[in-house]
């Protein structure tokens, strides 16, 4: 490892999460770009299954007191330890501004979640990055003004979207202790974060991208007849963002010559609730509910199915998609694309060009889903177009080498 390349403390909301493939595809591709980091979770896992992206990572992995209660010990030492540290006042003036305007009992977690994170970092640690703008990013400033380090931190969707203003802008202030440098992975995020930073040099727009090199090549396809049976895939949570239930409710718009079935990888809270919508409509049948899958499992599913749906939507608190990785994951394998303009999707996929996005209501996706299965010349074009565009402007390399430069610089400072 290169002596200017800093000493990382990554924070996570959770790890190994299956759902966050595109944080351990980073963090491996930094890793093997010579950082050496821990990582610090603030909750422990809850899939079963991981990814073997997830056991690349050869680095050590510290979870914080998930809740303060299960931990009163190590908080109160901590706690201790962290009152002594120069900049332990500041941290705690902070926080109670903080508290102020977000009177929550997430508010004091992240806290002492802080305080022993500053406790218990090592002290070769020299930088502290976060993974999304809300929780992580504010146990990592707390802990990071305690111990007198800069910290960054990349931001997606949610965090975005949901987070108050007051805080994403004093998160993006020099005189507010904001982060040194925040990368987002989409124009639209970019663009909305440098709006509130007092410099919009701090806010880079990074793509995810993909690492080609964990994908085997694209079968090859063989055009379908246009009134052959007609699979179609989604990949994602079951939430609201993710507008399955309308997607399930154009099902029921579908018609009946057409012979389709639908396949469905990934868990989520309104599990029970779509397959309860699905007997509702009468589709029950045409879905298999596959739950949450590995890597293989689902690059697999997506070498055998006809269509890629995600009918993305904003949820009635805010909370979008950004650009799904999935759908990069998708093309890199020549499967067709529907999903709808939401967010950042159209910064990938062109409707007409590389894929289709529909409206996300009911009827327009029935629409949409009945033209590219009796268009299946055109859908196939289409794929290509995604596949070779994936290939010339999304890969994971350019927005890896941004990063690591970032985070070096940032070390070299302290030197």
């Amino acid at each position: 490892m290169s002596s200017t390349q800093p000493k990382l403390a990554v924070l996570v909301k959770g790890w190994p999460r299956l759902s966050e493939t595109f944080i351990a595809q980073e963090l491996v591709a930094l890793q093997d770009a010579g950082h050496s980091f821990d990582i610090w979770s603030l909750r422990h896992p809850t899939d079963v299954k991981r990814h073997p992206l997830h056991d690349r990572f050869s680095g050590q992995v510290h979870y914080l007191p998930e809740y303060l209660y299960q931990e009163p010990q190590r908080v109160w030492a901590a706690r201790d330890a962290a009152q002594r540290l120069p900049g332990y006042a500041e941290a705690y003036k902070v926080w109670r501004a903080d508290l102020r305007r977000d009177p929550t009992h997430n508010r004091i977690r992240r806290f002492g979640q802080a305080c022993v994170l500053a406790a218990e970092l090592p002290d070769a640690t020299q930088v502290m990055y976060a993974h999304f703008m809300h929780t992580p990013s504010s146990v990592a400033r707390y802990a990071a003004i305690m111990r007198g380090l800069p910290w960054s931190f990349s931001a997606h969707a949610k965090d975005i979207w949901t987070s108050p203003d007051w805080e994403k802008t004093e998160k993006l202030q020099a005189k507010t202790h904001g982060a040194a440098f925040g990368a987002t992975c989409t124009a639209i995020g970019a663009d909305h974060l440098r709006s509130l930073a007092d410099d919009p040099k701090r806010v880079d727009l990074i793509y995810h991208g993909l690492d080609l090199s964990r994908f085997p090549a694209p079968p090859e396809r063989n055009v379908r007849e246009a009134d052959g049976s007609f699979h179609m895939l989604s990949v994602g949570r079951l939430v609201e963002k993710k507008g399955f239930d309308r997607l399930i409710d154009a099902f029921a718009l579908l018609p009946k010559a057409l012979d389709w079935h639908w396949t469905h990888i990934g868990g989520g809270t309104l599990g029970e609730a779509l397959r309860n919508r699905a007997a509702a409509v009468g589709v029950s049948q045409r879905i298999t509910w596959a739950g949450a899958c590995d890597q293989p499992g689902v690059i697999a599913a997506m070498r055998a199915a006809d269509l890629f749906v995600l009918p993305s939507r904003i949820a009635a608190d805010g909370d979008r998609d950004g650009l799904p990785n999935v759908l990069m994951e998708a093309a890199s394998q020549l499967l067709p694309i529907l999903s709808t303009p939401v967010s950042a999707i159209p910064e990938f996929i062109e409707t007409g060009t590389h894929g289709v996005l529909s409206g996300d209501d009911p009827a327009a996706l029935a629409s949409a889903i009945t033209q590219l299965a009796a268009q299946p010349d055109k859908s196939a074009a289409m794929a290509t177009n995604a596949y070779n565009r994936l290939l010339a402007e999304f890969r994971m390399d350019p927005g890896i080498a941004l990063l690591s430069k970032r985070l070096s610089a940032l070390g070299a400072s302290k030197d």
